[in-house]
């Protein structure tokens, strides 16, 4: 029998933190701490070793962006730990501040758009599965930052919504069933996309899927 995947979780509010592992739990995550500060956050996943961590941004110490940092420390130190970061700000920098150079294993959501407990449950099996789990509005911030050139001008407007739902997280058949098209129509789009941004054939089918998101992404 496999064993729960492990979370910990960093919200200051304690009606939210609770709300959240309550939610978690129910769906058979095993919460190992939840904690209301940034320096407790980072203290906790280096204990516990979670597989997940999930935190808000702005958390104490200095009520800024410091349980975004903590979700960067905790990116670069223990790789193999996913994060998600929970927001009720819409800023692409933040995002791109999380995904920095790899966007495999983190999720950026709106806590306005988590209308149901399965989206942030879905959320979770995505970034521990090593995929990516950000909101669409997100993305199409990060879409539309002004780069001084565009490496997606090549691609068609379906091959860009195929990026975009790539970006966040999906698989191919989960893109066709958000399409409504094959998932051998998607393949199409996929490698259509692989070609025009210029990504190498003998790498690997998932190493040139995270290479295109980072263009998407704008950090290429």
């Amino acid at each position: 029998m496999s064993q729960p995947l492990r979370a910990v979780l960093g919200e200051d509010q304690p009606i939210v933190r609770e709300g959240i592992a309550t939610i978690l739990r129910k769906s058979g995550i095993d919460v190992v701490a939840a904690v209301d500060n940034a320096m407790d956050l980072i203290d906790a996943t280096d204990e516990h070793r979670p597989d997940v961590v999930i935190t808000d941004i702005r958390m104490p110490p200095g009520l800024e962006d410091d349980g975004l940092r903590a979700g960067q420390k905790i990116r670069a130190t223990r790789p193999g730990t996913a994060v998600i970061v929970l927001s009720q700000y819409l800023d692409a920098s933040y995002a791109l501040d999380l995904v920095g150079d790899d966007p495999s294993g983190v999720g950026y959501l709106l806590k306005e758009k988590v209308a149901s407990p399965q989206i942030l449950i879905d959320a979770v099996e995505r970034v521990v599965a090593r995929d990516s789990a950000l909101d669409p509005d997100v993305i199409a911030a990060l879409l539309g930052r002004k780069r001084p050139e565009d490496p997606l001008a090549a691609l068609t407007p379906k091959e860009r919504e195929v990026l975009a739902l790539m970006a966040e997280g999906h698989s191919n058949k989960g893109i066709s069933e958000q399409q409504f098209v094959s998932v051998a129509a998607v393949e199409r789009h996929v490698t259509g996309i692989f070609l025009k941004l210029g990504l190498s054939q003998t790498a690997t089918g998932q190493h040139r899927r995270v290479l295109a998101v980072l263009r998407y992404l704008g950090q290429q």
